[in-house]
């Protein structure tokens, strides 16, 4: 649940899928995780260059398959299932914010996730903003907590160590998957929230903070508590209007409450 203030980015990003060389994959044997990996098949893709658009932002670049192709680069049975075990972490592990202000039963890592995503979802369009790529980087952007769990600011590690230990533990899991294109974008994805390198990127790290902050007023609610700290850690750190807009209607929403119950 840490909270920093990436600097923001102002160019949208051309993201096709770089070319990479072959990742070393175990023989399939127990991982670190428990897990069986398998090494992935070798694919064929073609790419479709595009020039910018009007609002100045390029375009994704369109990657086309055919019924072969896709069945390739797409992970073997075993291996998705072996994943999909793996991110039930995510749905039994709890948010440890809330367990160390004393919340019971808090809300999960996916709970948050799910959360997100539907803010993507309802949001109003936004030029140049791809919504789609929004869920899917929402989705994907606490994944690798599944492995090292929620850090937070009260544990003390410190943020380069934190990222060192999240992206091993994405490596491991993308392995997991057995590799390929799949993996490839979960990767991609993580990275691009990780450096807060797209307007994507920067609105979802608004929702983020909205929904701690909408968590907060509801669990203030619910459990007569003050979370000061978690309203104090978001202040002026939204990127976007559309963030910086329904964070302060939450604020409002909090300070009705508080008047007509300071207690």
């Amino acid at each position: 649940m840490a909270v920093h203030s990436p600097t923001r980015c102002t160019v949208q990003l051309n993201r096709s899928l770089r070319p990479r060389s072959p990742l070393a994959f175990r023989n399939p044997t127990v991982s670190g995780t428990g897990f069986y990996s398998e090494p992935p098949a070798l694919r064929l893709v073609s790419v479709r260059s595009q020039t910018p658009g009007p609002d100045m932002f390029r375009s994704r670049p369109s990657t086309s398959f055919d019924d072969s192709e896709a069945s390739i680069s797409s992970p073997t049975t075993s291996s998705a299932i072996d994943f999909l075990t793996l991110c039930r972490r995510l749905k039994t592990t709890k948010r440890k914010g809330w367990i160390n202000h004393g919340i019971k039963s808090p809300e999960s890592i996916a709970d948050h996730m799910y959360r997100m995503a539907l803010m993507s979802l309802i949001a109003t369009d936004l030029p140049g903003v791809d919504k789609e790529r929004c869920i899917k980087i929402e989705i994907v952007h606490d994944i690798a907590e599944a492995i090292v769990g929620d850090i937070t600011p009260s544990d003390g590690v410190p943020k380069e160590e934190k990222s060192r230990m999240e992206r091993a533990a994405l490596k491991e899991m993308c392995e997991v998957l057995g590799g390929g294109m799949r993996a490839e974008e979960i990767k991609e994805l993580w990275e691009e929230y990780e450096n807060n390198s797209s307007i994507e990127a920067n609105l979802v790290k608004d929702f983020d903070k909205v929904e701690m902050i909408l968590q907060a007023l509801e669990y203030e609610t619910e459990h007569g508590k003050v979370l000061d700290e978690f309203y104090l850690s978001t202040a002026g750190k939204f990127q976007t209007e559309i963030g910086k807009s329904w964070a302060a209607e939450i604020i409002s929403r909090r300070k009705s409450r508080l008047r007509k119950n300071p207690n």
